[in-house]
């Protein structure tokens, strides 16, 4: 079976340091030879099943939101990666709307053959659950295939905004109530959430712009049409490289690997202000286990390549530990998050804003 073939190769890892941020290029790179010698008799044997089971044709990732974003950025980078051990096309779908629910939905309701998948976030896997009356039950009409990254998110302002630290952009929304804007996913989505978490937290206030995407977001906030985000590294670093946007704070206790410049929330001035998010890859409920398997390994080969980790790292995306990599440990995850979030975003009434 590819799979068994697979697991054998990913085993020979187990003793070696979890793969995540800048560190995990360094890492890959020192067992790679290693293990792309057994990973030619993994990736030979899952091509061979795939051409006489699964896939007989192209494969799709449904994206819930417009291109641009990093979702979409994610999603190209795994499925440029995941064609080689499939050995078909993995086409993306963006399917944007209703905060995302509109591409899940289509997933819930596509066929269980594992030709339709849907990488969806914690966004879309776990606030909208507590938000929206979903048609949809997050937890058991999907079946999880594969965690594929976590990261913090990155406070960034439009360039002209009269504050140069977080701090100082702290000050200026509490004296200028309501008078600065965040754009956000829409009513309910993470950087809804995220920020209204922040008002919370420093008694500010301000207005929450609805986008189809954090794609069309970041270009209005770089065109100085709204105020502020809280997005993802992927989306937000390209910018802060450029000049285009000005960087505030990291949500995490650490800073990035691929931004040390940016100073974490303890240490810009809102101590305990962490908040991450993820991305992983479901299918439809009633997929088989054998077909759910083939596509966590080619997941699984696409990470252990060396070249994905360092695109990866540049975008400031973190890989999962490798214990981390099963469709057990996203289902085991997945429920997690939702017992810990949901409390918490019932309790701020998102949904009547």
């Amino acid at each position: 079976m590819a799979e068994l073939a697979l697991k054998a190769a990913l085993d020979a890892t187990t003793s070696l340091d979890p793969i995540c941020g800048t560190g995990a290029v360094t890492r890959t790179q020192r067992f790679a030879g290693g293990l792309v010698v057994s990973l030619v008799a993994a990736v030979g044997a899952l091509g061979h099943a795939a051409v006489q089971a699964f896939p007989l044709r192209p494969v799709t990732i449904v994206v819930p939101f417009a291109a641009g974003g990093a979702v979409d950025t994610i999603a190209r980078i795994l499925a440029d990666r995941m064609r080689v051990p499939l050995g078909q096309p993995v086409i993306i779908d963006n399917v944007g709307g209703g905060g995302g629910s509109i591409g899940t939905g289509r997933v819930v309701r596509a066929a269980p053959d594992g030709y339709t998948l849907c990488l969806g976030s914690w966004a879309t896997h776990v606030v909208y659950g507590a938000v929206y009356p979903l048609k949809y039950d997050l937890l058991n009409d999907l079946e999880p295939v594969a965690l594929v990254e976590s990261h913090a998110l990155v406070i960034v302002a439009r360039k002209t905004f009269p504050a140069d630290d977080l701090s100082g952009f702290i000050a200026w929304l509490r004296a200028n109530p309501d008078k600065a804007s965040l754009g956000s996913s829409g009513i309910g989505s993470g950087p809804h959430v995220v920020g209204a978490f922040l008002q919370r937290m420093t008694g500010t206030r301000f207005q929450f712009v609805p986008y189809r995407g954090l794609g069309p977001a970041m270009q209005d906030l770089v065109s100085g049409q709204i105020d502020f985000l809280i997005d993802g590294a992927a989306n937000a670093l390209p910018q802060v490289r450029a000049g285009s946007v000005k960087a505030y704070a990291v949500t995490a206790k650490h800073r990035l690997a691929a931004a040390p410049e940016i100073p974490t929330v303890d240490e810009a001035g809102v101590p305990g202000f962490y908040a991450s998010s993820w991305y992983a890859l479901w299918a439809p409920k009633g997929t088989p286990k054998d077909v759910i398997g083939t596509l966590n390994a080619a997941v699984s080969l696409a990470f252990a390549d060396p070249a994905t980790s360092r695109q990866l790292a540049h975008l400031g995306l973190e890989l999962p530990p490798r214990e981390q990599w099963t469709p057990e440990a996203l289902g085991a995850y997945h429920k997690a998050e939702i017992e810990k979030w949901w409390p918490i975003i019932k309790a701020a009434n998102l949904a009547a804003q």
